[in-house]
């Protein structure tokens, strides 16, 4: 059955390893009939600041306009980034900052502390890669990134569910290594 997937890398540099991931998920999921759409963070011109909160509006640049169409339009979301300080790059929350907004993603219900997800019906991946070895971002760290990621912002809007593939330490492995990941990223995407 094929879906209409949006898999945004949120690595700031145009050229990285998240963008090999990326683009093997991307060519994974064609292969198997998906349609697919990309959205490289890096190639966006937006600011990434949300200067006065949800206080007053702050109109959306042509590129965050053509993402939450995008956005709308997916069925299933798929990040691709690394953990910067234990959580995604400033680019990426930026973007999440600026177009997870209420009324889009959410809003509050008037009188109560409950809210309406309003991107339910979605489904996400998330492809994170790390130099911390994973066993110690999740045992020591507590993976706060994951969480703030999956729990706090994704399922918060309703995406559900949401599945994380870790891929690290980066930093020391040989190529072999990695091909193996983007192989793996491309199985994903041919799954998905």
């Amino acid at each position: 059955m094929s879906r209409r997937i949006l898999v945004i890398p949120g690595h700031p540099a145009m050229e990285s390893f998240c963008g090999s991931l990326a683009d093997a998920y991307v060519k994974g999921a064609r292969a198997a009939g998906n349609e697919v759409q990309l959205i490289d963070l890096a190639k966006l011109s937006f600011d990434p600041i949300l200067h006065n909160g949800y206080n007053s509006i702050q109109p959306l640049e042509p590129d965050l306009l053509s993402a939450r169409e995008a956005i709308k339009w997916a069925e299933h979301l798929v990040f691709v980034y690394p953990i910067w300080w234990g959580a995604m790059p400033a680019l990426l929350k930026g973007f999440i900052d600026r177009i997870f907004l209420p009324g889009f993603a959410f809003k509050f219900r008037d009188g109560s502390a409950m809210w309406d997800r309003l991107l339910s019906n979605r489904s996400a991946h998330l492809l994170v890669t790390m130099d911390t070895p994973i066993w110690y971002y999740k045992l020591v760290y507590r993976m706060p990134g994951h969480n703030q990621m999956k729990r706090t912002i994704l399922e918060f809007c309703g995406i559900k569910p949401v599945k994380i593939s870790s891929f690290g330490p980066v930093k020391n492995a040989t190529p072999q290594k990695r091909e193996q990941w983007i192989a793996k990223a491309y199985a994903y995407g041919n799954k998905a």
